[in-house]
């Protein structure tokens, strides 16, 4: 960052005079500044190549020894991201990767894209937020926008990463800068693109806000500024719940409608052409993925903290994890129907186990849950996913770790008793 847009020492002792805002404003809108992504998968890949394609310099930092050797190697650790979006990054000298903490001091923002999983109890685990805000501490310096991208509940961006950061001794709004802009990335859907999916942007204050929508504005079609970083936290759990949530009703309604034999598919495709009042949603296996079935314990984790019950998104929970029983049960019930034998002693192939279709994402999959509850009956399963060629290692199912994807065969098909489609993946009727 050239000199002229470094706080100077204050002529009152060693604090700094306030940095001035509209220099790293101009860097940002002119995409001269040069700026950090950490964590580099789903959300902070597709992030980094936009920023790039935008024209800022990126340096993008990540753990993974393997995932940073593949992408400086001009590989692609993630099907949807393509490897010549990287190897354009890499040759221009504008896409760096690195494992070196201490290059944080190059950037003039410093974006956190790092998990935010549920712990054993089903509660928050915002380890690596906090152990990146720490991270990022040890070498801030003045001038620098930090902001969250990762999904917490409200309050995480003011509540726990602000005063670690201001244990430094600089202060937020005047030596540094804080926000949140919740990531809205659709893994598999090729249809939207980091740049063009509006972006909301709260900060700390007013200058972190304006830096943050100087910063998002010169790489996304359009950005929504709200009131404080809380509201960007709470807005996008609002998006996944309201999306849990619908499911769950749809889930349910298959149930009713299964009772009096009728195609839930058809009702629904009969009630989208309302113009008006109804916006389609599908029932499923179960809910997968690192937003939709974890969000909502997000907020209600800290609902409860309040005393403030969550009874609609708590029931529309206990409906979408107990979808996998159900689909179980009609398995069990077809093969009994048609074959005259039960789960026990049947070989199943379950077809997909990605959490969604085209995605070869396993967490919280529900196509692993299926195969550990068919082993628990007694079946032998075998599964077939083109995007999966092993199950790696999953704290949550220790016991599948090393199973191979089964050859596609018609052979191989006919030594089954029954497949399950999990993830329809092209290609898969």
């Amino acid at each position: 960052m050239p000199d002229s847009l470094l706080t100077r020492p204050s002529q009152d002792g060693p604090g700094l005079t306030p940095f001035p805002l509209e220099s790293l404003a101009a860097a940002f809108r002119s995409r001269q500044a040069t700026i950090a992504v950490i964590g580099l998968g789903y959300v902070g890949l597709p992030l980094s190549l936009a920023l790039v394609e935008a024209g800022f310099t990126v340096l993008g930092l990540d753990q993974d020894q393997d995932r940073l050797h593949q992408l400086a190697c001009g590989e692609s650790p993630l099907r949807q991201v393509p490897a010549d979006a990287v190897r354009t990054g890499l040759r221009s000298g504008r896409l760096r990767v690195t494992a070196a903490w201490h290059r944080l001091m190059e950037a003039d923002a410093v974006l956190v894209c790092v998990p935010t999983p549920l712990g054993p109890h089903r509660e928050p685990d915002l380890g690596a937020v906090e152990a990146a805000t720490r991270r990022i501490a040890q070498r801030l310096r003045p001038g620098q926008l930090i902001v969250l991208e990762s999904t917490s509940y409200p309050g995480t961006t003011r509540r726990l990463m602000l005063p670690i950061l201001e244990a430094t001794g600089l202060r937020c709004g005047e030596g540094f800068f804080l926000a949140h802009a919740p990531e809205r990335e659709d893994p598999g859907n090729g249809g939207d693109r980091t740049a063009t999916i509006p972006r909301v942007v709260g900060g700390a204050d007013p200058a972190s806000l304006q830096l943050a929508v100087a910063l998002y504005g010169a790489f996304v079609d359009r950005v929504v500024p709200v009131a404080s970083a809380d509201v960007a936290e709470a807005a996008k759990l609002t998006e996944n719940i309201f999306r849990a949530v619908n499911i769950a009703l749809m889930n349910e309604l298959k149930l009713v409608f299964e009772a009096m034999d009728i195609d839930v598919w058809q009702v629904i495709e009969a009630a989208r052409t309302k113009p008006f009042g109804f916006m389609p949603f599908f029932p499923g296996p179960g809910l997968g993925g690192h937003c939709i079935p974890v969000d909502p314990h997000y907020l209600s984790w800290q609902a409860r903290a309040l005393g403030v019950p969550t009874r609609f998104i708590d029931l529309a929970g206990e409906v979408n994890a107990a979808m996998p029983r159900h689909v179980l049960d009609r398995l069990a019930l077809a093969l009994d129907r048609g074959q005259g034998r039960g789960l026990r002693g049947s070989t199943v192939l379950v077809l997909g186990i990605g959490y969604k279709r085209n995605l070869e994402d396993l967490r919280e999959s529900p196509g692993l849950r299926l195969m550990e509850m068919l082993e628990a009956r007694g079946a032998t399963v075998r599964f077939h996913d083109p995007l999966v060629a092993a199950i790696p290692a999953l704290p949550e199912h220790p016991t599948l770790m090393g199973r191979r994807s089964m050859a596609w065969s018609a052979a191989a098909l006919a030594e089954c008793h029954a497949a399950l489609i999990v993830a329809d993946h092209d290609g898969v009727d």
